[in-house]
C-alpha cells in the first residue's frame, strides 16, 4: 500500500493570504471610481442606458480570488507519492548537566580565551545535539537538586534555546549527583526506544540530595538504561571567580575535587563508560566518542516522489485575472 502525504514546498508564502481580507476591506472602503458625474439621478436615467454598476460590482472579487489562488500556487502544493526505506540512527538521550557554583571555574578555553566550564559545556553539548537529528533528546540540570530543562523531544531548535538559557543559580547550590541520575532515569522510564541513555557531566562530588549515586545507577540498570559519566575540570587546582562583601569579583585558586571512582562505578554498573575531560578538546572528543558508541539502526519512511499540484491553482487564478480584464474592457467597461 502506497502512503500519500500532502504538503507545501514553501508554506511560508501562505502568510500572504492574511493580507487578502485587508485588501478587500480597503477596496470596499474606497469604493469604485465614478464613471460619469451627473448633477442628478434624473439626468442619469434620461441617458437611457441600463445601469450596470451592481452587476459589475463582483468584478473586484475576481481579482481577490485570483490573487489567493496565485499565492497558493507559489507555495507549491504537492502530493508525496511512493516512499523508500532509509536507515537512520535512533535513540532516546537525556543530557544531564552540573550547574553548581564550581562550574564557574575558568580552567577551559574558547577561541584561545579563558572560559568557565559551563560556557564550554553548553557549546560542546549544542554540537552533540546537532549530530543527533533523528533522536529524541531531553535535558536535566542540577546543583543542590535536579530540575527539568527540556522533556524528550525531536524539536531540537526548542532544546537548543532551552540549553542557551541554562545558567548557574537557578536552584540552591550543591552537587546532587544521585538525585540527578534518578531524575534523568525517571524521564526515560516511559520511553519505548530500544536504546535509552543518560549522559551525566559533573565537576564535583555528590554532597546533596537524598539518593546515593550507586543506588540510582542500580535503578537505571534495572530499567535497561545506560548512564555515561563525564568528570569535567583540570586536576589539582583551578581559578574560580569570588565576590567579596563589596560586590567586587576576583579570582581565587581553589582545589578541584571530582569523585572519579564513583563516576566510574555508576557507568560500569549500567554497562556504559566513564570519561575525564581536563580541557575543551578532550571534552569535545568525549561527546564525539559517545556519539559513535551509541547508534542504533531503525527504518524510517522518506518520501522522494512528488506530484506537483500548483497548476490546479495557477491555471484558474490566471483565468480569473484574464476574465476580469476582458469584462472590464467590454461589457462592464467604464467611461473615463
Amino acid at each position: 500500500m502506497t502512503n500519500e502525504s500532502f504538503q507545501f514546498a514553501h508554506p511560508g508564502v501562505l502568510f500572504l493570504l492574511l493580507f487578502l481580507p485587508l485588501l478587500a476591506i480597503w477596496k470596499g472602503r474606497w469604493g469604485q471610481p465614478v464613471a460619469i458625474k451627473m448633477p442628478s439621478t434624473a439626468d442619469a436615467i434620461s441617458v437611457g442606458a441600463r445601469p450596470r454598476s451592481k452587476a459589475g460590482g463582483f468584478l473586484p472579487f475576481f481579482g481577490l480570488i485570483a490573487l489567493g489562488l496565485l499565492i497558493i500556487a507559489l507555495a507549491r502544493p504537492r502530493l508525496g507519492k511512493g516512499s523508500t526505506d532509509i536507515e537512520t540512527s535512533g535513540i532516546d538521550v537525556v543530557l544531564t548537566l552540573d550547574v553548581s557554583g564550581s562550574m564557574e571555574a575558568l580552567d577551559f578555553k574558547l577561541d584561545g580565551q579563558p572560559a568557565n566550564r559551563l560556557e564550554v559545556v553548553k557549546k560542546v553539548v549544542a554540537k552533540f545535539v546537532g549530530q543527533r537529528p533523528n533522536d529524541k533528546l531531553g535535558m536535566v540540570a542540577f546543583a543542590g537538586r535536579p530540575y527539568l530543562v527540556s522533556p524528550l523531544t525531536l524539536d531540537h531548535d526548542f532544546l537548543a534555546k532551552r540549553l542557551a538559557d541554562v545558567k548557574m543559580g537557578q536552584v540552591e547550590d550543591g552537587t546532587a549527583i544521585g538525585s540527578a541520575i534518578a531524575s534523568s532515569v525517571d524521564h526515560l522510564r516511559d520511553s519505548t526506544a530500544k536504546s535509552r541513555i543518560v549522559i551525566l557531566l559533573t565537576d564535583g562530588v555528590n554532597n546533596a540530595g537524598a539518593i546515593n549515586p550507586l543506588t540510582a545507577a542500580e535503578a537505571a540498570k534495572a530499567l535497561g538504561i545506560k548512564v555515561y559519566t563525564i568528570g569535567a575540570g583540570t586536576r589539582g587546582e583551578a581559578p574560580i571567580p569570588v565576590r567579596d562583601g563589596f560586590g567586587r569579583t576576583y579570582l581565587q585558586t581553589m582545589k578541584v575535587d571530582i569523585d572519579e571512582e564513583m563516576l566510574g562505578k555508576v557507568a560500569s554498573a549500567t554497562g556504559a563508560q566513564s570519561f575525564r575531560a581536563t580541557d575543551t578538546d578532550s571534552l569535545e572528543k568525549i561527546y564525539e566518542s559517545i556519539n559513535q558508541l551509541e547508534k542504533t539502526t531503525r527504518k524510517m519512511k522518506k518520501y522522494q516522489q512528488y506530484e506537483e499540484l500548483f497548476l490546479y491553482f495557477l491555471a484558474p487564478g490566471l483565468a480569473l485575472l484574464l476574465l476580469e480584464l476582458f469584462l472590464t474592457q467590454t461589457r462592464f467597461r467604464r467611461l473615463p
